[in-house]
């Protein structure tokens, strides 16, 4: 004999079926049908046919998250102290908290594995074969999901939910989360209004997403903003802005849209900036093309410092094509990025700026020379003796940079 959750999970899915109702969009309507077949059941035990519930609220929870959400997995998307989620294998399931990783007590079968997959997928249009067993996707909540399937891993799927918990829409936001000092979020409110270009940097879960969401939030109302994205993760609270995200192969092998297509694209779009989520490979060199070509930007990159991140952008470019050469990028790197802002993740899990780097646009012995703008002293970000480059576009907003920076000290 069936149990009862299994009875009203069935009951649930018919009722669902019958109104023709969304059960991961319209999350309120399923919320009604949940309790209606709870009233029901509840109607049949008093009469004597089936055994009274438990725990109706806990029941009705259950139903919600198998119908409509991730099943077992609902509680840790809905836990806004967790930043991540991943299965390594069907019963290692393991979430991050304040950036320390923990092993849960959930354990799924192989069966539900490929189902919860299944299901992120359906939504989400891409696909997952042996022909292409890696795929990237957003959920409807703005999550990331990865997924890799064997033979490319060992022998289990391994699945990757990257959660937002942090939703930035401004530099304020950063300040009030002790992310960002005040002077260092009004210094640059005002580099990105007067139109630098800025490179967010630092390493995985260290907030360059949450960080570039909120830059954005200083970019004038009256300018276009094109982002360029391997998936929609940037939530840009602005009124004129498009969204741009690659796309994989068909079945045939064709169709793909790179990361370096968008970009190109974007440049036909009548952009005032143009934002990358990341830039790994060859992209960077069209990146770098767009900036110097007049259109101010921003776009953040793995890295450890500030200054190894314009390393790695002298020398991602160069993947492009033996016809791209160090001589050419260097000097471009040089003149196109104008700050550095490198972030990292202290020893109590903590999200924080480390740097603010300056480029003033020289090349010293093959290499971009820079200057601290602000710089970590005793665990905090103070006034460094570096200035920005480009003092005339600060004026011409009708900012005095000097005593933005005289403030900060």
């Amino acid at each position: 004999m069936r149990d009862a959750s299994t009875q009203l999970e069935d009951e649930v899915r018919e009722l669902v079926r019958h109104r023709g109702v969304d059960p991961v969009r319209d999350r309120s309507l399923l919320r009604t049908l949940v309790s209606d077949a709870l009233d029901d059941y509840d109607d049949r035990a008093l009469r004597g046919h089936v055994p009274p519930l438990a725990d109706r609220v806990a029941t009705g929870k259950s139903l919600e998250d198998v119908v409509g959400g991730l099943g077992p997995l609902q509680q840790y998307l809905d836990d806004d102290t967790i930043e991540e989620i991943w299965v390594n294998a069907p019963e290692q399931v393991f979430v991050a908290r304040n950036g320390m990783a923990e092993l849960t007590t959930t354990i799924l079968s192989q069966a539900q594995v490929r189902d919860l997959v299944e299901r992120m997928l359906k939504l989400s249009g891409r696909r997952l074969d042996r022909s292409s067993p890696f795929v990237d996707a957003t959920l409807p909540g703005g999550e990331r999901l990865h997924v890799v399937i064997p033979d490319v891993t060992r022998e289990h799927w391994a699945i990757n939910i990257r959660k937002y918990v942090v939703r930035a829409s401004h530099l304020d936001d950063l300040v009030a989360l002790s992310s960002l000092t005040p002077a260092a979020a009004r210094f640059l409110s005002a580099a990105v209004t007067a139109g630098l270009n800025v490179l967010v940097s630092g390493g995985t879960q260290t907030g360059k997403t949450t960080l570039l969401n909120a830059l954005a939030g200083s970019i004038p109302p009256r300018e276009r903003v094109i982002s360029c994205e391997e998936v929609f993760e940037l939530q840009i609270d602005h009124r004129d802005t498009v969204g741009l995200q690659c796309r994989q192969p068909n079945l045939e092998g064709a169709g793909e849209i790179t990361l370096r297509r968008l970009v190109k694209e974007a440049l036909r779009m009548r952009p005032s900036r143009i934002i990358v989520g990341e830039v790994r490979e060859a992209e960077s060199l069209d990146m770098l093309i767009a900036l110097n070509a007049g259109v101010p930007g921003m776009c953040t990159v793995h890295a450890n410092s500030a200054r190894e991140a314009l390393t790695k952008i002298c020398t991602l470019p160069l993947l492009a094509g033996e016809n791209v050469t160090a001589g050419f990028v260097v000097p471009t790197v040089a003149t196109a990025i104008d700050l550095v802002v490198h972030l990292e993740v202290d020893v109590a899990g903590r999200r924080r700026t480390r740097e603010i780097v300056a480029v003033p646009g020289r090349v010293e012995a093959g290499i971009v020379a820079t200057t601290d703008v602000f710089r970590t002293e005793g665990g905090r970000l103070v006034r460094a003796a570096g200035f920005p480059p480009h003092p005339e576009r600060f004026a011409a907003i009708g900012v005095d940079v000097v005593a933005v920076l005289a403030d900060g000290a």
